[in-house]
């Protein structure tokens, strides 16, 4: 799905099937709209499939809004697995997706998206018009309203502090927005929710349960059995139910308890500041690799006959993402050494179990800059506080890369980090001694063989190396 040459929702007939099959592994992929109805739902949708020519199909919920169409309450469109295309394409608007979805206008503005980017706020505004069919101002409209509705249905906040907590700059802004797009009232909506059993636990305003949904198959147990094998005291726990552990983000610090079920994931999130809520639910999706397209690796995957048993084996293999960026490059610094710094991380306020025996921050690059470790680690350190090294999840994959190096991070790492901070899909870490094991049991030459797993290259990576964990 991810791999063909046009844009999914620019292949109407394509997309009418999915949506004529109810088929949900498109979910996220497209809008459909109805001409008829003015109402835009998922692919998926179970209402009665309309006739072709009242359907239109739209990249976005943004765009779907811009051309006047009001969001499904009975599909619900906007909580589904995001796009894959985001991490495939990795180009501009794939990017600014990713920061988008990070919380980066409410925070810092249509001008700190351009900055990051690295692009004038008129390129930014025709590329993602004529790439996703909206601006950055409705993209982040369309994610506030997102925000907004889980904050309505998930907590007992009152509704004006739903509206600043999800970004909106006014209560009359956050109604009008909420009408547009959901046909219906904030407190309509909060009633709804209360009628459907959605009762939020009366421990605070700071504590949230979430379903996080994906694409199936899935494999939990091999994401989550990756994060833990790694587990930092404090910082992160494990238990037989789960994963946890703490989250810096923009406004404060907070944590997440992660446990698998059946069809979703269910997500606790502990948070200092409630505008974090959109930032936290984005940074646990690319940890658990949620966003993912698994038929679309498997598919490429199994025409390797090397391959394929370890595909068959374990289906829905995820890549393990990460929460924060330089988090991900210190910690793959240190190595063994990562223990002696984690008396160095801030508290985080104490949580109900079984999150809390999540007490710490991973340390800071000031705090690492200027702690007793190896002179690699403090000069990446200090290069990150200093600016000259930005790790986010909206830079191009290349020049990051090529910035690392220039720090004097190794080839390797600089390839791993990008792996796991940008969800890339492609990158084939050939210095990995486990991927080199696992090639060499399978008799596979990596350097002919790559090819033909593009652009799922780190799922290979993933195979490979599991089959000598």
């Amino acid at each position: 799905m991810a791999t063909s040459t046009i844009p999914i929702w620019r292949d109407t007939e394509r997309c009418y099937r999915a949506v004529t099959a109810r088929d949900q592994r498109f979910d996220g992929q497209f809008i459909m709209a109805v001409r008829t109805t003015g109402i835009y739902c998922r692919p998926s949708c179970p209402a009665l499939t309309p006739k072709a020519q009242n359907v239109r199909f739209y990249p976005t919920s943004a765009a779907a809004q811009a051309g006047g169409f009001r969001a499904c309450r009975r599909c619900l469109p906007d909580a589904v697995p995001g796009s894959p295309d985001w991490n495939v394409r990795a180009d501009l608007a794939a990017r600014a997706m990713r920061l988008i979805s990070d919380g980066l206008v409410e925070r810092e503005g249509v001008p700190g998206l351009a900055r990051q980017l690295g692009y004038s706020e008129r390129q930014l505004g025709r590329v993602l018009t004529a790439e996703l069919g909206a601006g950055p101002i409705r993209l982040a409209r369309a994610h506030r309203a997102h925000s907004a509705r889980l904050l309505i249905e998930m907590s007992q906040l009152p509704l004006t502090d739903v509206a600043f907590a999800a970004g909106f700059s006014s209560i009359r802004q956050f109604n009008e927005t909420i009408r547009e797009v959901f046909a219906t009232t904030p407190s309509q909506l909060r009633a709804a929710s209360l009628r459907r059993g959605n009762r939020s636990e009366p421990t605070g305003a700071t504590r949230l349960s979430l379903r996080l949904p994906f694409r199936a198959p899935f494999d939990a147990a091999g994401v989550l059995n990756y994060h833990a094998s790694r587990a930092l005291p404090g910082i992160e726990a494990v238990s037989d139910d789960g994963y946890g552990r703490t989250l810096r983000l923009p406004h404060g610090p907070g944590s997440v308890w992660v446990s698998p079920r059946a069809g979703y994931v269910q997500c606790d999130l502990a948070l200092s500041d409630l505008r974090d809520l959109s930032s936290a639910v984005s940074r646990v999706r690319r940890l658990l690799d949620l966003d993912a397209d698994p038929e679309a690796v498997s598919r490429v995957l199994s025409a390797d006959s090397a391959l394929a048993p370890l595909v068959a084996a374990t289906p829905g293999i995820r890549v393990p993402g990460a929460v924060d960026g330089p988090e991900v490059l210190l910690r793959a610094l240190l190595g063994e050494d990562v223990a002696d710094v984690v008396e160095l991380g801030e508290p985080v306020p104490p949580a109900d179990p079984p999150m809390d025996a999540l007490t710490t921050l991973f340390p800071s690059p000031s705090a690492i800059a200027e702690a007793d470790v190896k002179p690699l680690v403090k000069e990446v350190a200090a290069a990150i506080v200093a600016g000259e090294l930005d790790l986010h999840v909206g830079r191009d994959a290349d020049e990051l890369r090529a910035e690392m190096l220039a720090a004097g991070v190794d080839p390797g790492t600089a390839d791993y980090v990008v792996m796991r901070l940008l969800s890339a899909p492609d990158v084939l870490l050939t210095a990995d001694p486990a991927v080199r094991r696992g090639a060499a049991e399978l008799g596979i030459d990596v350097a002919t063989s790559a090819r033909d797993w593009q652009p799922w290259s780190s799922y290979a990576s993933r195979y490979l190396s599991s089959r000598t964990a």
